[in-house]
């Protein structure tokens, strides 16, 4: 594509005066043909031409982007919602550098329940079909989709797993025995049951939980007067946990019926925009949402950009949206959400009243999620600067990108592992961790452990497979100079020369380097130690846990050995069945019975053993 700069547009009045005074959208393009920024207009012709007249007269940031201008396209559209609709699907389909974006607005989680289902599900998804399916969100972030999730299933007894259901398993999983599932794959539900425990999921999602728990309170009541105590016990289970839930919401709402709450935060570089919703007059949620692209724009500019792309996506829209800002073109916008939501919406600013302080109190934990953002990118600076510390004080040939660090974990020699992390530019690979159950060393000889660690390690990368092949900038040994001249001997004997190795001391935080007869000292801030010890203690952290969970299988195995009739088919069948040990002394002769192979009297003799055993 021939391109053209901005003082070449401004002098063609010819293409210029060709825009068409029609609504539609805008797109410039930069020297190499991206898109720079998208944007809607009521009139082409009117607001295109605005950018190419007197520059003093434009905000700073325009005047940046107008100045790399090179090219332009339009679309016309046959009204101002079209238009709208079209810019938030350009924007989210370029990222343009000077639009205001949400952050990977285009993967946010949503939950969905498929009710085409015989035995639907309530699952996360990142994709918004047309099936017939119910979604809820969108939600800012996986961490607050599955928060949302566990909570429903603590309440709900549906099905989690996503195996066909025929009715014809021969038992149903161990959701069923903590009653976190009916057990359709067993047969051991009606399907009319089941779909009332998903109608009232949607209704909780939706807010309606006091009429959940009427629901609930006379199914409880019901199946008292039938005498079936464990589904009535089971219920009020059930109306306990959302009245809990119902407490922590009841925080001086003082509003009617559904509306979103939106705040805003803003910098330089980002702002924080944190959205409550309010459901039947009662605060069901709230979450953050992150945009990019601020770069000195009007929060009125900042907000518009908010509500067009977070309610294009949204899987509901209230009638009421409460913002702490006013938005550009609030009648189109109106519309707009009134085309999606099929009834009208009202966007408005409070200028008292509780849902003023509603909108601050929005404002407030807008201000706190921009902080925390603050202190991440903060994070990433001293992370940056932590790596380049480490070359200069460690003589490396480059930035040690890529940290192995490795630490062994042992009670007196029984039951040693030994651990490798990873640190990409700093931050974990929890995909590349791996864990070493030790198997050549006898007794606690902490320094030969390292070794067998070692040597496994990078002789599996010799062959050169998946992620053990990649070769990392700095090895590091926690420990002493005792074992980092043990990691040494291993790099020499395997060939390891172009690999630096450190070692780095608990407590008085010396590093020891190869070759120096004294450790290195870094000062308490300086953030290369910080690198160092982050490395440490996550493989410490993660040698322990494997440690730990062995010596709990060894519980367990020998809790179970001692029974007579449980050989170790039985046991493994055991411990997948129902968990743990405490799971298994919780049960009943008549569950324990329904495993193969359990016998009434050795399910006898299980509980009357475990019962005089420790945990």
């Amino acid at each position: 594509m021939q391109t053209r700069c901005y003082n070449e547009l401004a002098m063609d009045s010819e293409q210029l005066r060709a825009l068409p005074a029609k609504p539609g959208v805008y797109l410039f393009r930069d020297e190499q043909g991206r898109v720079m920024y998208v944007g809607k207009a009521a009139n082409l012709n009117s607001r295109v031409r605005s950018y190419f007249g007197s520059p003093s007269g434009l905000p700073a940031k325009t005047q940046r982007m107008v100045a790399r201008i090179c090219d332009f396209d339009f679309v016309i559209t046959g009204s101002d919602q079209e238009a709208l609709i079209l810019e938030s699907n350009l924007i989210k389909r370029y990222v343009p550098q000077y639009n205001v974006h949400l952050k990977d607005n285009k993967s946010f989680p949503y939950l969905k329940i498929d009710v085409n289902e015989d035995w639907p599900r309530v699952c996360i998804t990142r994709r918004v079909q047309k099936d017939g399916a119910r979604y809820f969100g969108p939600f800012a972030s996986t961490s607050s989709v599955r928060k949302t999730l566990k909570l429903i299933k603590r309440i709900f007894p549906f099905r989690s797993c996503n195996k066909t259901l025929d009715g014809k398993s021969e038992r149903p999983c161990l959701d069923h025995f903590i009653h976190r599932c009916l057990g359709p794959c067993a047969g051991m539900v009606e399907k009319q049951e089941y779909d009332e425990v998903i109608r009232r999921v949607i209704l909780f999602l939706h807010g309606r939980e006091e009429l959940v728990l009427r629901e609930l309170n006379a199914g409880m009541k019901e199946a008292a007067r039938r005498l079936r105590f464990e589904k009535a016990a089971l219920l009020r289970d059930q109306i306990r946990a959302i009245e809990q839930v119902m407490e922590g919401q009841r925080i001086a709402v003082a509003l009617k019926g559904d509306q979103d709450i939106v705040g805003l935060a803003q910098d330089e570089e980002q702002a924080c925009a944190a959205v409550f919703f309010v459901r039947n007059g009662k605060l069901i949620g709230r979450d953050h949402f992150t945009m990019e692209g601020v770069n000195g724009e009007a929060p009125g500019q900042v907000m518009t950009g908010f509500v067009k792309q977070y309610y294009a996506s949204a899987s509901y829209v209230p009638p009421l949206i409460l913002l702490q800002h006013p938005v550009e073109e609030a009648d189109v916008l109106s519309e707009w959400l009134r085309q999606q939501r099929a009834g009208s919406v009202r966007l408005q600013v409070p200028r008292r009243g509780a849902r003023k302080k509603l909108v601050e109190n929005a404002a407030e934990n807008a201000a706190s999620g921009l902080e925390l953002s603050r202190a991440k990118r903060m994070s990433a600076e001293t992370v940056s600067a932590g790596l380049q510390e480490l070359r200069d004080r460690l003589r490396l040939p480059g930035l040690p990108l890529r940290i192995e660090c490795y630490d062994v974990s042992d009670i007196q020699g029984t039951l040693a592992v030994g651990s490798m992390v990873v640190l990409e530019k700093g931050l974990p690979r929890r995909t590349h961790y791996r864990r070493f159950r030790i198997k050549t060393v006898v007794g606690a000889d902490d320094c030969a452990m390292v070794q067998e660690t070692l040597r496994r390690r990078f002789r599996r990368g010799a062959k050169g497979k998946g992620s053990w092949a990649v070769v990392p900038d700095l090895v590091v040994v926690d420990g002493g100079r005792g074992q980092l001249n043990a990691a040494l001997a291993v790099k020499r004997e395997l060939g390891l020369d172009s690999i630096p190795m450190v070692s780095l001391a608990k407590e008085e935080e010396k590093v020891f380097i190869p070759g120096e007869p004294e450790p290195l000292s870094m000062s308490g801030d300086s953030p290369a130690l910080h690198v160092l010890q982050r490395a440490r203690d996550e493989a410490h952290r993660f040698a322990v846990g494997y440690h730990q969970k062995l010596r709990r299988r060894q519980g367990v195995a020998s809790a179970l050995d001692d029974v007579s009739g449980i050989g170790p088919r039985r046991k493994k069948a055991l411990l997948k069945r129902f968990g743990s040990v405490q799971a298994i002394r919780n049960a009943s002769v008549e569950e324990l019975s329904q495993m193969a192979g359990i016998t009434p009297a050795v399910a006898h003799r299980i509980l009357q053993y475990l019962g005089d055993s420790p945990a």
